[in-house]
């Protein structure tokens, strides 16, 4: 069993930059951040600005062919994921195992159509959410790695074997499937309204109406589950509001960060995909077509915001 020692990360954003921090101060001579030229140039000239402190990393760009990776983390939102399936490319090799952060349940099977499933371990992260601005994150030191496989997968060790070495944080569910729903259950619910409704965690706890509200969207979701064959579908609900009980109350949804900061939003890959679903199993989801709905008007206006601010610069 070939040990995982060189780490390639594709993102580094709110989550893409905690691992690269972790992981460079373990071992900076076997990572690599992989990124277009635009951002290599960026980078060079502004680093990102981790807790204070810049991270001067090692990047790469998608051509270069002299660097083979163990393990790949990609970190980039839904929208990037296609151009990352095909950034990683040169980086691949017969071992390489391939770990998804992206919020959702669909990413792992889409890398799978590229690479192949032999090298997919599913995975997510869970933690307080860090908070960005610009090219300045700040994050609590609150998460973790969820990781595992659907069935017995020597790779799962080789990742366990490397986090420990590098001081990651990381679960290994029995069954990873029900574990990466009830993570995408609780993003479902608390994402997408927070982002409409401009609420943190904290506020979204108190506010009893807004519970009833969640739980609404909780039930169409777990419906989905059911009709996807998740095993013991029945205790999401319970298991995704301890969760978000533990939340940090002044803290807040990557959606409404973005949101907040003009950014592309992921509801793509939350009311969208559960919509679809919805579709596909004939069950009917109008809690969620009201969130894509509105999230299609925010997203909206904030493309019409930049575009009238890129004219007034011209």
């Amino acid at each position: 069993m070939k040990e995982i020692k060189n780490v390639l990360i594709c993102g580094i954003g709110a989550i893409g930059s905690i691992y690269a921090d972790k992981i460079h101060k373990k071992f900076p001579k076997n990572l690599k951040i992989l990124v277009d030229k635009k951002r290599f140039d960026r980078y060079q000239n502004s680093p990102v600005i981790f807790n204070g402190e810049a991270l001067k990393l090692n990047y790469t760009l998608p051509e270069n062919k002299d660097f083979k990776a163990d393990l790949i983390i990609i970190a980039t939102k839904f929208d990037g994921l296609e151009d990352a399936i095909k950034n990683i490319k040169n980086f691949v090799d017969e071992d390489t195992v391939i770990l998804s952060l992206l919020n959702g349940i669909t990413s792992e099977e889409i890398i799978a159509k590229n690479y192949g499933a032999e090298k997919i371990l599913y995975s997510y992260y869970i933690g307080n959410s860090a908070i960005r601005k610009g090219n300045i994150i700040t994050h609590d030191g609150v998460c973790t790695i969820v990781f595992g496989a659907k069935e017995e997968n020597k790779n799962v060790k080789r990742v366990q074997k490397f986090f420990e070495k590098a001081g990651i944080n990381y679960e290994i569910p029995e069954d990873i499937i029900h574990s990466l729903w009830k993570k995408y259950l609780l993003n479902v619910s608390t994402n997408q309204p927070s982002a409409i409704l401009r609420m943190t965690f904290g506020q979204m706890q108190k506010n009893s109406k807004f519970r009833v509200f969640m739980e609404n969207i909780m039930l169409e979701v777990i419906e989905l589950a059911k009709a996807s064959g998740v095993k013991n579908a029945d205790t999401l609900l319970d298991e995704a509001l301890e969760n978000f009980n533990l939340m940090s109350p002044e803290g807040k949804t990557s959606m409404l960060q973005d949101v907040e900061s003009g950014r592309k939003t992921e509801v793509k890959m939350f009311a969208q995909t559960i919509v679809e679903l919805g579709q596909k199993y004939n069950i009917q989801t109008p809690y969620n077509m009201v969130l894509l709905q509105m999230l299609e008007i925010i997203q909206e206006n904030i493309e019409l915001t930049t575009n009238e601010m890129n004219k007034a610069i011209l």
